[in-house]
């Protein structure tokens, strides 16, 4: 499989492309300067690109660059994407004194995607932590949902070199609503008891 990572020079973005290269993923990191995008790739081992260039043949798009800009990148790179497959894992959140919530939007950031692409999306890794995802795959489950089935499917299949836990398929794309929101969940617990969680599900084999 071959992955390009837009927002690759991110903390997440470069967690997840670091533990796919050592997984054995050919992945090209995207950025909207190319010099910037082959400097966060080079220690990798991977390729860097401007994201224009980064998302042009391969099987998978990860957009992972910040939520606030999630929906000008995707309509900046509609043409370059075409129909590949999208995976998502981008979260709205508010910051308040008295916690972090999810965006009072009535529909997924993922959606609202979809709506801007012409490529299928798919949605996850919300539970994942740049953090957790640096040293080695996390004891954790990686969720995903989408509603079209190439597209969910290597989702799933990334996400299975991600963590030790298991790659969940989690249902449609309208469930981004709930796994978006999960993160404002985990950042709380973060916060609250000065740790990295994630999240393993009870009950599944």
């Amino acid at each position: 499989m071959r992955v390009a990572v837009v927002g690759g020079s991110g903390s997440f973005g470069g967690a997840v492309a670091k533990r796919l290269v050592e997984a054995g993923i050919d992945v090209v990191i995207g950025s909207r300067d190319a010099e910037r995008g082959r400097e966060a790739a080079a220690p990798l081992g991977a390729e860097g690109a401007a994201n224009e260039d980064a998302v042009k043949g391969v099987d998978l798009v990860l957009l992972a660059v910040r939520a606030d800009a999630a929906l000008a990148t995707a309509r900046e790179l509609r043409a370059a994407i075409g129909t590949t497959p999208v995976l998502t894992v981008c979260a709205e959140l508010s910051f308040g004194k008295a916690g972090v919530v999810p965006t009072a939007e009535a529909s997924s950031l993922a959606q609202r995607l979809q709506a801007e692409l012409d490529a299928p999306v798919a949605a996850g890794l919300h539970s994942l932590a740049a953090s957790n995802l640096e040293a080695a795959p996390p004891d954790e489950d990686a969720l995903v949902c989408g509603d079209d089935p190439t597209a969910k499917r290597l989702a799933l299949e990334l996400a299975e070199r991600l963590v030790s836990g298991r790659a969940v398929d989690c249902g449609p794309l309208a469930s981004a609503r709930a796994l978006e929101g999960m993160t404002a969940v985990i950042v709380n617990v973060n916060r609250r008891y000065k740790v990295h969680a994630g999240l393993r599900l009870a009950g599944l084999p």
